[in-house]
């Protein structure tokens, strides 16, 4: 697990899957993405239908690359936070993200610190399967109350090899919480937390992405 231990750092009780070395991580998905980074981000934020005025929520924004694209798409007019868990993560992001209208805060996607029906959008990419598995249905409740009725959810998260040596590596480089990912499961939270379910797909090798409303007769 070379690369869990490379990102990660001091394990924080509050939030055990953070990481906190914000260097290392955009070194290492700089990488990852294999030059496709800015397109599939792109993407995101063009399923999300991010557009000038809206506000918008991005949980697990790490170093704030998604949170920027998020930001230029909803100007003029919107604003983009990004909410991350380690305080390295959140100072990264502050010093290069220049962006207007883009803020960032430290918080737990469980704990939204965000009033009822604060954002147009909620957004988060390669940051659920870092929610501890218990914690991740009230993640999910927090979202949902922190959007308006009508608002859309996007849950973009690391879709594991299933079987074979590329499954292995996984194990061996990243740990148990991403070879064994079950992005599966996201469809049936997503629906328990009072989402209405849309579609999903995958993007890039091994994302998968869910998108869902919240029902407009929701009151908030």
């Amino acid at each position: 697990m070379v690369l869990q231990h490379l990102l990660h750092g001091r394990h924080d009780p509050a939030a055990p899957g953070a990481i906190g070395r914000a260097r290392a991580y955009a070194a290492v998905t700089a990488v990852a993405f294999a030059g496709r980074r800015r397109s599939t981000y792109g993407r995101l934020v063009r399923l999300g239908g991010a557009r000038p005025g809206d506000r918008v929520l991005d949980v697990g924004c790490g170093t704030g690359y998604l949170t920027d694209l998020l930001a230029r798409a909803v100007a003029p007019g919107g604003t983009a936070t990004g909410l991350d868990p380690a305080p390295a993560m959140v100072d990264y992001a502050r010093r290069h993200v220049r962006a207007p209208g883009c803020t960032f805060t430290e918080g737990v996607a469980e704990e939204l610190p965000y009033e009822d029906g604060a954002f147009d959008l909620v957004i988060t990419s390669l940051a659920f399967h870092h929610v501890p598995e218990d914690r991740r249905e009230r993640a999910l409740t927090e979202m949902h109350r922190v959007l308006r009725p009508g608002g859309r959810l996007v849950i973009a998260d690391f879709r594991p090899p299933r079987r074979g040596p590329a499954r292995h590596l996984v194990g061996a480089t990243a740990g148990a919480v991403m070879r064994d990912n079950r992005t599966d499961r996201l469809a049936a939270l997503i629906d328990a937390a009072g989402f209405h379910h849309r579609d999903a797909g995958r993007l890039f090798p091994l994302l998968h992405w869910e998108r869902a409303t919240k029902p407009a007769r929701d009151a908030s």
